[in-house]
């Protein structure tokens, strides 16, 4: 019996965008469904009681949440194809901690970015541009984060590229000065088919935040 999978998703996420670049890595075929997080879908309320969170997937009817879970799901249900995660127990413990660092430092920094002004912008961008730069230190000379192979802290960083350009119109910065090396990476992994046509455009990001910041009242 073949596999049904359904992902529950917003296009962009950068966590939703994650399960897509891991399914898109393992090519595996799913059904996509767009959630309205103003007006939840039953489903979604369903499959995540709990956090009533995207993305969600859908595996045969069993539901797996936070996206970086799923994508170490995807990783071991799929472990034939393309594996994300190293085969050694310490680099696949050095995997999850940079890319639980991304979830801590990355995304809490980025979103004070646009939500924020003033001292408190600066603060978050300086936050955000010295958490890039240790993840940059991390990269080092190698293509990717786990050396030559495309994967998982790639698949957990790569996502926030199409958010760089809201949060450097937004702070006034830019990401390739602080970071060259670290754009360098992000443009190569752009180069895969996988990452490309499974990113949000910058532009669809830049306008959704818009949408955001006048909703709750931020200018």
């Amino acid at each position: 019996m073949a596999d049904e999978l359904i992902l529950l998703d917003v296009h962009v996420s950068m966590f939703g965008m994650r399960v897509r670049v891991a399914l898109a890595e393992k090519g595996i075929e799913y059904e996509y469904r767009e959630e309205n997080l103003a007006n939840k879908s039953p489903l979604l309320l369903e499959m995540n009681p709990v956090h009533k969170k995207i993305p969600v997937l859908i595996h045969n009817g069993k539901p797996i949440s936070e996206s970086l879970i799923i994508v170490q799901y995807i990783d071991e249900v799929w472990k034939d194809k393309f594996p994300l995660l190293p085969s050694d127990p310490y680099q696949r413990a050095q995997a999850r901690f940079w890319a639980d660092f991304v979830d801590k430092k990355i995304f809490d920094a980025g979103r004070r970015i646009w939500t924020r002004k003033g001292e408190e912008q600066e603060a978050a961008k300086k936050e955000f541009i010295d958490a890039l730069k240790l993840l940059e230190g991390e990269l080092g000379e190698k293509a990717y984060f786990g050396g030559d192979k495309f994967g998982f802290v790639d698949v957990a960083l790569i996502t926030f590229y199409s958010w760089f350009d809201t949060y450097e119109t937004c702070g006034n910065f830019s990401v390739e000065e602080h970071c060259p090396k670290l754009v360098a990476w992000a443009k190569r992994c752009m180069e895969k088919e996988s990452v490309s046509k499974s990113l949000a455009d910058p532009k669809m990001v830049y306008e959704a935040v818009l949408m955001l910041k006048k909703k709750f009242g931020i200018e």
